[in-house]
C-alpha cells in the first residue's frame, strides 16, 4: 500500500505563490509517476502536471511557465507562481504505481481571490 499525504493549500491574491507538498510512504519503491491533479466545483478533475521517477516532468498547457513540479524521491513538490483565480481548486496528489495503479491523497483546497 501507499499513502500520500499533502499539505501547503491556503488562500492567496492573484499573482501570489503557494507551494505544494506530497509525501508518501508505505511501498514508496513501487511508485512511478507522482503529481498533482485538481479539480474545481462543477468541474472534471484534471492534470496539472506530474513527474517521471527519472524526474522528467509534464505539464497542462494552462500553468506551463507558472507552476513548477519537484521530487525529491518519495515526496513530490508543486511550486505555483503568478496564481489566478481559475486556479481555485481542490489539489490531489497523486502516485502512480509501475503497475498503473494509482493512489490519491486527501486534496487541498487552493484558493485564489481576484
Amino acid at each position: 500500500q501507499v499513502q500520500l499525504a499533502e499539505s501547503g493549500g491556503g488562500f492567496v491574491q492573484a499573482g501570489e505563490s503557494l507551494r505544494l507538498l506530497c509525501a508518501a510512504s508505505g511501498f514508496t519503491a513501487s511508485i512511478n509517476r507522482m503529481g498533482w491533479f485538481r479539480q474545481a466545483p462543477g468541474k472534471q478533475r484534471e492534470l496539472v502536471a506530474d513527474i517521471s521517477r527519472d524526474g522528467r516532468p509534464n505539464y497542462a498547457d494552462s500553468v506551463k511557465g507558472r507552476f513548477t513540479i519537484s521530487r525529491d524521491k518519495s515526496t513530490v513538490y508543486l511550486q505555483m507562481n503568478s496564481l489566478k483565480p481559475e486556479d481555485t481548486a481542490v489539489y490531489y496528489c497523486n502516485g502512480q504505481r509501475f503497475t498503473g495503479r494509482d493512489y490519491w491523497g486527501q486534496g487541498t483546497q487552493v484558493t485564489v481571490s481576484s
